[in-house]
Formats: C-alpha cells, structure tokens, sequence
C-alpha cells in the first residue's frame, strides 16, 4: 500500500468479506449492529493491517445517529410509570445511549417539543407511552419518520408495538374477586378513548358475562380525583355492589375515599382491587389488593424493540411473556 494513499474503506471491507455499511458500522462504534463478534474481531484487525482509521468528519457526516431516545409517558407524578422509566432508563444505558423524557398529561402536552426533536433529527427514536391519541406528533411522525415503538399501545398498523398482557390481568381480578364470593361487581374503568384501559374493561366484561355476571362500569380518567367521581356515582346508583375492580392505582386511591365517605367499611362492606402495583398501595388504609404487572422489564424490553429496529429489524408487535400477578393485602375478602 502506498505512503502517499490513505487506504479506504471499500478495501478494508473487501478485505475482511463484509459490505462496505456493516465495515463502516463496526469501526465507527455503533452498538446497534448486529455482528457476530469473530466478524468484528476480523474487520479491526484488517482496518489495522491496512493502517485505515476513519476520518473525524467523514465519521460524523456518516453517521445520523445522536446516541439519544426519547420517552414520551402520561404523567411524572404517576406512580406507575415509575418502573416503566427506570426499565427503560437502564437499557438504554447497557447499549449506549441516553434517554430523554417528557410527560404528555392534560394541559403538559409535550407533542409540540417532541415534533421538533423529531423535525430536526436530535433523536435517534421514540418511545411512547402516552396514553393521548397524540395526533399532531403522529402526523410529524409520517411527515419527518423517526423509528419509534408505542409502549403500553397496540396502534393498529403501527411499525412497532410492545404491551402487556392487560386481558389476563382483568381475568384474574376477576377470578380473584368470584372466587371471594362476589357477584355483584363494579368496575372503574379508563376512558375509551384510551386503548389499554378499552381492552382492560372488554376482558373483564367478556369474563364475566360467561360466568353469567353483569358488572355494572363507570368511566373516568386515571386520577384519584376521576377515581373518586367514579366510585361515588357508581355506589350511589348502584349501592349493592360489593366489589370493585379498578383500573388504576390512581384510580383506586380515589375509590378507597369515596367508599369512606359514602360510609362504605373496606374490605367489610366493599372489596377494592386495583390495577398495578407500586410500594404506596402497603401503606393505604387498607392496604391495596393489586394485580402487579411488569412495568419495568415493559420499559427495558421496548428499548430492546427500537434499537432492534434501528438495526434493521422487521416490525413487529412483541407482548411480554411475564404474566400478570396477583398480591393479595387487605382491601379485599368474602363478601358479608
């Protein structure tokens, strides 16, 4: 090889018999590429033999990558979003990137910050797990695309969704609530315009109309305040149910207080089972029955999903094989 030529990079991928993108991925870093590592091994030492380094700017102009994701949740001062962040917040760590987060809550819209990271390629991908239909940062998305995972979401014709198991978990507060004894079932549910809270309600419907059951359903937001409102107009028409499954820890922090007021005893005169579990739902009074469900490995393994994607992954949507699980504390017994 000359002195007087720097060697390029089609010859060190000749050399090590690999494309000239998969040469220029390994040398440069990328931590998305997906190389065995003898391959690896073989490309370095060839682009040492040929005495090839990449050129700092010809590297940055090659690469579109930031190293950044974002995280587009519902709410920060949602408990349950909690572990979502710290999964996902930890994975993207292991491979080699940073991870930004916004809330998407009602009058916090984060749609207009996240259209511009995405319209002005500061993002290497999105995740999001707003519960909000999100149309202008959807219509951004088909306008400027960024690869991106909907979390928690099963978008029809999506690239990408990662969700969990939301029927089986309606199915096992209902099992765990006839299996008390109760047959005469409330249930505060999510808005439907909200897609997991839709599925949560349709499964525990489905489930018990074929045990011949009729719960009565209530719609609010996922608040403690729209929780509240809920549980009182439902006990109030409807005073003789004694359970409730709720949709939401949120929510069920609202229930327990307008089962008090309504002077409803719980677990005596009302169950209360609630949808997700956090460390808080040990020290309500009393405390939380909850279905747990695998926030934390949702978060890790959405990250796994996009940055699979970024590395040329077919789309597809991925549901977690952990199952939901059912922590039983105080809030629920046999009815009276």
């Amino acid at each position: 090889m000359s002195a007087q030529r720097r060697p390029r990079l089609e010859e060190v991928a000749d050399a090590a018999g690999v494309s000239k993108s998969i040469a220029s991925r390994v040398l440069n870093g990328d931590p998305t590429v997906s190389v065995r590592d003898e391959t690896r091994q073989r490309i370095a030492a060839v682009a040492r033999e040929l005495g090839y380094r990449p050129h700092p700017v010809a590297r940055a102009l090659a690469s579109a990558e930031t190293g950044a994701l974002a995280l587009l949740v519902p709410a920060f001062d949602n408990p349950a979003y909690t572990d979502l962040i710290r999964g996902a917040y930890g994975r993207a760590r292991e491979r080699g990137y940073v991870l930004l987060a916004a809330e998407d809550s009602e009058g916090q819209q984060a749609d207009g910050s996240f259209t511009e990271l995405v319209r002005a390629g500061r993002i290497d991908g999105l995740l999001i797990a707003s519960a909000l239909p999100a149309r202008p940062l959807l219509a951004a998305l088909e306008r400027h695309w960024v690869p991106h995972v909907f979390v928690n979401r099963a978008v029809p014709g999506a690239v990408a969704n990662v969700v969990l198991d939301v029927e089986r978990a309606s199915r096992l507060a209902l099992d765990h609530l006839v299996g008390l004894g109760h047959e005469r079932l409330g249930h505060v549910a999510g808005l439907r315009a909200i897609e997991s809270a839709r599925r949560r309600e349709e499964a525990f419907l489905d489930a018990a109309h074929a045990r011949g059951l009729e719960p009565v359903v209530v719609r609010a937001a996922f608040s403690a305040a729209g929780g509240a409102e809920a549980a009182r107009r439902l006990l109030a028409r409807h005073p003789d149910v004694t359970a409730l499954w709720v949709s939401s820890f949120e929510q069920a922090l609202g229930a327990l207080r307008a089962a008090a007021d309504a002077g409803r005893d719980v677990p005596g005169d009302l169950s209360v089972l609630a949808f997700e579990n956090v460390p808080l739902a040990d020290y309500t009074l009393p405390r939380l029955t909850t279905i747990a469900m695998p926030m934390r490995e949702l978060g890790a393994a959405s990250v796994d999903v996009l940055l699979d994607q970024l590395g040329g992954a077919p789309p597809q949507i991925h549901q977690l094989p952990t199952e939901p699980r059912l922590v039983v504390r105080d809030s629920t017994r046999p009815p009276r």
